[in-house]
């Protein structure tokens, strides 16, 4: 891993790349997996359960990877702004690949327009994540954001529940009292923490003006999803709301609305 690094520094913009087309190989090897019926009848519905099924390999993957550098390497969370291993390096360089290869699987099925929110977060990620490859600097700090993904596998499969119409079952019971939990936990205590140290450090931070604006913009984005998911979860307060959101509705070509 030592002798990777200095390789990875070098071409951060290649290993990016590369890194991308990785992620492209596990969707295509992703697509000979067995697809609920109901899914393979609606062609946007097939697009949406490949696309979360990708999705869904990078969060288990990232946010492992993310606690476990945390774990070995505990400065991760103190020195948000210097302090980075070959391995948290080599982390952020794969899921940058998986955001450009994401938002060119959106972009190029023609999905752009109903995908916007994510599209949206997918540019100030891939924008934080290049600077910190390409400076050396908040390395730790990208680490630490993808606590999120451990969010992500929840409300990945989630989606992918409602795609096959199994909002009944126990299993999406389960599943979304376990993603009320880990949306706290893992995306919204992640979020604020990274922001409340961008705030604390703010005088003599690189560019901390643009880091706190970004996570103003994505805290926002966290807390208006957060309180979509309590109304589509929690608070289904009329059949009318229920018909308007996009996984319920099968006309919907809205990929995020619930």
């Amino acid at each position: 891993m030592e002798a990777l690094l200095p390789v990875l520094k070098s071409h951060p913009g290649l290993s990016v790349l590369v890194c991308s087309l990785l992620f492209r190989v596990v969707h295509r090897l992703l697509q000979r997996l067995p697809v609920p019926k109901v899914v393979r009848q609606d062609a946007f519905r097939f697009w949406k359960w490949k696309n979360l099924s990708v999705s869904m390999v990078h969060s288990l993957l990232t946010g492992a990877w993310a606690l476990t550098c945390v774990v070995i390497w505990p400065e991760t969370l103190s020195n948000i702004h210097s302090y980075h291993t070959p391995l948290s390096y080599l982390l952020i360089c794969v899921s940058t690949g998986y955001f450009v290869q994401d938002a060119g699987d959106i972009i190029l099925t023609g999905h752009a327009r109903g995908s916007w929110e994510f599209l949206l977060h997918h540019v100030l990620v891939i924008w934080c994540f290049l600077y910190a490859l390409f400076t050396e600097l908040y390395v730790a700090g990208a680490v630490i954001a993808l606590f999120v993904e451990v969010n992500s596998v929840t409300l990945h499969l989630r989606l992918m529940l409602k795609l096959a119409g199994a909002q009944s079952s126990s299993m999406y019971y389960i599943n979304k009292l376990l993603n009320l939990v880990t949306y706290i936990l893992f995306r919204q205590c992640t979020q604020f923490y990274l922001t409340w140290y961008i705030v604390d450090n703010y005088s003599w931070l690189d560019h901390g003006g643009y880091f706190l604006v970004t996570m103003l913009a994505m805290n926002t984005m966290i807390l208006v999803y957060f309180y979509r998911l309590l109304r589509a979860d929690f608070f289904p307060w009329s059949k009318a709301y229920v018909g308007q959101n996009g996984i319920h509705n099968n006309n919907s070509k809205k990929f995020l609305t619930d």
